[in-house]
């Protein structure tokens, strides 16, 4: 019996959550306090798990809700927490640093922009955890960086899904593919499909953030405005904003997926947690060179 041929069809359905590792539970049971004081999203928020995948949030007090949350770790201190709110069109995702006692929070909105209904916009906060009986002292906070720049990775997403990120500039980054999988026709015809459209594109940029954890950890988030702009419900995933907890010192990283997939006709609300590692990779010059064409 060969394996491969059994298997092997079953875990490429999976595409680009084959590699997500499993579910975190270690937050059942307990609530975590966060004051975000930098950035946007100022504020205290207190985050209660009552049970395996329920989240109770609330923000000084007044503002508040329950979802169900996704959990996930890039090391042994680090966790990658994320729910929907209201009705699907806002996501809360966190990063939340117990080495440090800190905290990241990403909130992306689908809708803030009129002339691109479909568009998620990403706001940033930055502060600390609220450790019961002690005050926090320390000054320092997760930030934006350009560490990451000058930076080229193949990330593999799955036994036969792979793509290279080019992170070319602070505010953007480049995507491409292997030369193995640009040189074969033998690729599933949605492969060929985003091919084919990509071809349409000025250029594969899209804005970028990146976040600096700790030595060898940063939070990317990605967010395919562009491809929303030019493409729309012709390219299927409609603006999804991707965010990575990328562990450099182990080539692995955990993430989420958030915005809408037009599929069949209809718009439907997409969250998805995705698993990858990495390897070094070799591109030509005008990747980290060529000017981004949507910037005078």
């Amino acid at each position: 019996m060969n394996l491969m041929d059994k298997y092997g069809p079953d875990a490429a359905r999976m595409s680009i959550r084959q590699y997500c590792p499993p579910r975190c539970y270690e937050l059942e049971g307990k609530t975590l306090r966060f004051v975000i004081d930098t950035g946007e999203g100022a504020g205290k928020y207190a985050l209660r798990f009552p049970d395996r995948t329920r989240v109770e949030w609330s923000r000084d007090g007044g503002e508040s809700g329950a979802a169900a949350y996704e959990c996930r770790k890039s090391d042994d201190d680090t966790y990658l927490l994320t729910y929907n709110v209201e009705g699907d069109q806002i996501n809360h995702t966190w990063v939340i640093d117990m080495e440090n006692e800190l905290v990241t929070f990403l909130r992306c909105v689908i809708g803030e922009n009129p002339l691109y209904p479909m568009l998620v916009d990403s706001h940033f906060g930055f502060g600390y955890i609220q450790m019961e009986g002690r005050e926090h002292t320390d000054r320092r906070r997760h930030g934006f960086t350009g560490d990451v720049t000058g930076t080229c990775v193949r990330w593999t997403y799955g036994h036969a899904l792979s793509t290279i990120h080019v992170y070319h500039d602070p505010h953007w980054y480049r995507i491409g593919y292997p030369k193995s999988q640009l040189e074969s026709d033998d690729v599933s015809d949605a492969v060929k499909s985003i091919r084919a459209l990509m071809r349409e594109m000025p250029s594969s940029d899209e804005p970028a953030y990146y976040v600096r954890i700790k030595e060898g950890m940063y939070f990317v988030s990605l967010t395919e405005q562009n491809i929303e702009k030019i493409l729309g419900a012709r390219f299927g995933f409609r603006s999804d904003t991707l965010c990575f907890l990328d562990n450099w010192k182990h080539l692995t990283s955990v993430g989420r997926a958030f915005g809408t997939w037009t599929r069949n006709g209809a718009d439907e609300p997409l969250l998805m947690m995705i698993g990858k590692y990495g390897s070094p990779e070799e591109v030509d010059e005008r990747f980290f060179n060529d000017p981004i064409p949507y910037l005078m």
